[in-house]
């Protein structure tokens, strides 16, 4: 993401300019070929050819001129071009017929301010003469340019927040496309390439729903993520003090959750030997196991890089309840490999959506040493499980881990009770 998006030159909140000065060097180019998603507007219709007159010496006199054969109008477009425009006028707003500059100017913004948003929300660059937008993303400008000159939000804040919605949805709707492409596929026995054209039709019957789904889905997580970020983070910081001796790596960073790891055994090969469907397959339902295992115990599944899942939960029981269960899953699992699970309970930094400090580090280190189909955690963590008879603690030689000296890993086993029951 290009640093103008985070630098305070440019106020959100300020006025219009004539005509500013742009980064010509840089912003010509860019422009030049901006436009490959947002470009001059998208399926118009190409006006029929006049036809020629005849010269004169073309017909014979006293005989009828030959009819000419006709040709299919040229300005006709498909139905699937026609299914296309429709469904873009309608998840955009109308038609395009706004260029950036007037967006910008209908918003009070210079032109590099609305810049900034928009490379925020991850939209490409566009030229001058660009017809891009509709009056819809005149009103979604000014509706976080508003929150600024309200004093509701700073400018880095608006920027923060704007990223991460364009981030999020653009992950989200890659996902939602390619299920139902997959579902296509799979339940009308068509190809993947019929597939994705089938799909222009299909989405008009699902905008509506899809988009009552998030909003409810934002608000139950953002009411979550209150009570988990802000309300509970307190008892949590407390907890995570027992055993320590305030001189931890960890120690200044803000909140206190059980951190781990799970990471596929032999993905590498495997994934060689698999054709792309089958590899597709695997990896989803790995992701899939993952999500509900997490999701379930309570967690919060923080992001999946290939055959490594990242997650987090608020006390040290519960993020051992969910190694637990991940680790007996996939070695229970007729299709996925064994994996190797670490959990280690200590202090993180929550950031863009993601997890840092030492307590992450030291959870993927200790990933990495864990046998296939068990879980470790370090010895601080050990100390937090060992009055809880739910689980079983067997300490393991001490290991030197590159940035952590020497550390004494302790096996994670079940002990009394069913453990984390899935339905």
């Amino acid at each position: 993401m290009n640093a103008e998006n985070v630098h305070q030159d440019i106020d959100l909140a300020a006025p219009d300019l004539p005509r500013e000065p742009e980064d010509t060097a840089g912003s010509a180019a860019a422009d030049s070929d901006a436009g490959t998603a947002f470009g001059a507007q998208a399926g118009a219709l190409i006006e029929p050819a006049a036809e020629p007159e005849l010269e004169p010496d073309e017909v014979e006199p006293n005989e009828p001129a030959e009819p000419e054969p006709v040709a299919p109008p040229t300005g006709t477009m498909s139905a699937e071009r026609l299914a296309a425009k429709a469904l873009e006028a309608r998840l955009l707003g109308g038609e395009r017929k706004l260029r950036r500059r007037e967006v910008a100017a209908g918003a009070g913004l210079s032109l590099l301010s609305a810049r900034k948003l928009w490379r925020a929300l991850g939209f490409p660059n566009l030229g001058d003469e660009d017809v891009a937008f509709t009056e819809r993303d005149q009103a979604a400008l000014s509706t976080i340019v508003d929150l600024v000159r309200d004093g509701k939000l700073t400018e880095e804040a608006a920027i923060s927040i704007t990223r991460a919605i364009g981030q999020m949805t653009d992950r989200m709707v890659v996902w939602q496309i390619e299920a139902l492409v997959e579902d296509m596929v799979q339940e009308h026995g068509v190809t993947d390439a019929v597939a994705r054209k089938r799909l222009v039709s299909e989405l008009p019957n699902l905008i509506d729903p899809l988009e009552e789904m998030l909003a409810y889905s934002w608000r139950r997580q953002l009411n979550a993520g209150v009570q988990r970020l802000a309300v509970r983070a307190e008892a949590g910081l407390q907890s995570s003090e027992e055993g320590r001796e305030g001189d931890e790596d960890d120690a200044p960073l803000p909140l206190a959750r059980a951190v781990g790891f799970a990471d596929l055994v032999s993905y590498t090969s495997l994934s060689r030997r698999m054709n792309e469907k089958t590899l597709a397959q695997l990896v989803q339902r790995f992701e899939n196991k993952c999500a509900e295992i997490i999701s379930v115990g309570g967690g919060r599944l923080v992001k999946t890089v290939g055959d490594e899942v990242l997650y987090i939960a608020e006390t040290p029981a519960a993020g051992a309840e969910i190694s637990l269960a991940l680790s007996r899953a996939f070695t229970d699992d007729e299709i996925l490999p064994q994996a190797r699970v670490a959990m280690v309970w200590g202090r993180i930094l929550s950031r863009l959506g993601d997890i840092y400090g030492p307590t992450v580090n030291l959870a993927a280190r200790l990933t990495a040493l864990a046998d296939p189909g068990t879980v470790l955690v370090d010895s601080m963590t050990a100390a937090a499980l060992e009055q809880d008879e739910r689980f079983v603690l067997v300490p393991r030689p001490a290991e030197d881990v590159r940035g952590f000296g020497e550390i004494h890993p302790v096996q994670l086993q079940p002990g009394s009770g069913r453990g984390l029951i899935l339905d």
